[in-house]
């Protein structure tokens, strides 16, 4: 397995590895990619995958990458309050928390629903659609409350394959999903639940 990112690599060869958002970060750097520092780690993998299939260099699919005036924590959170400059901190996470508490006390957090909440945020302010902490609520707790497996996030091979792990495995802990995805981390093997089971599973 390539221990580095490489322009000659192959799709298969970059989907087979593991890499940290350092390494992303710099290759997609050295390839030419603008605005680096301001892109997820997903948004990078995205653009690097083009890159590694055409040869060519695509536009992020977020069209503001910049974010203007003070954050909205700063201006106090609460329901109707529109999203103007959304900040994934520990007060907004537990103001989001406390708000769905109230609404209902038996409320628990859904591994892979910040992420999920996360793209819905942006898909909603890049298609012009105002929305406030009221509306990011609902959002917050249909996720959370929702039936069956979440969809899966082409970008996501974390999160995806601790919710599919966890789905199988009903008294697994979290340590052992953990484990589990750092011994598939180490293989040469595409990063998700199904390539886990044919390398360790007895």
């Amino acid at each position: 397995m390539p221990q580095k990112l490489s322009s000659s690599m192959s799709l298969e060869d970059f989907e087979n590895g593991y890499w940290y958002a350092t390494d992303i970060r710099a290759f997609a750097k050295k390839i030419g990619v603008s605005s680096v520092a301001k892109l997820r780690k997903d948004e990078l993998e995205v653009i690097i995958r083009h890159y590694l299939t055409t040869g060519e260099i695509r536009k992020p699919l977020r069209k503001k990458l910049a974010k203007d005036g003070a954050p909205d924590y700063q201006r106090g959170l609460r329901l109707d309050l529109p999203i103007v400059h959304y900040t994934s901190n520990r007060i907004t996470k537990t103001f989001l928390f406390e708000q769905a508490k109230k609404i209902d006390p038996d409320f628990k957090l859904r591994s892979g629903s910040r992420y999920r909440l996360n793209r819905w945020r942006e898909a909603q302010i890049e298609a012009g659609n105002n929305i406030t902490y009221g509306d990011l609520l609902a959002e917050y707790m249909r996720l959370n409350r929702q039936d069956g497996a979440f969809e899966k996030i082409p970008s996501g091979r974390y999160i995806n394959f601790l919710s599919e792990f966890m789905e199988n495995h009903g008294d697994a802990s979290r340590d052992d999903a953990l484990a589990a995805w750092h011994a598939l981390k180490e293989i040469d093997a595409p990063k998700t639940y199904a390539a886990w089971k044919r390398h360790f599973k007895p």
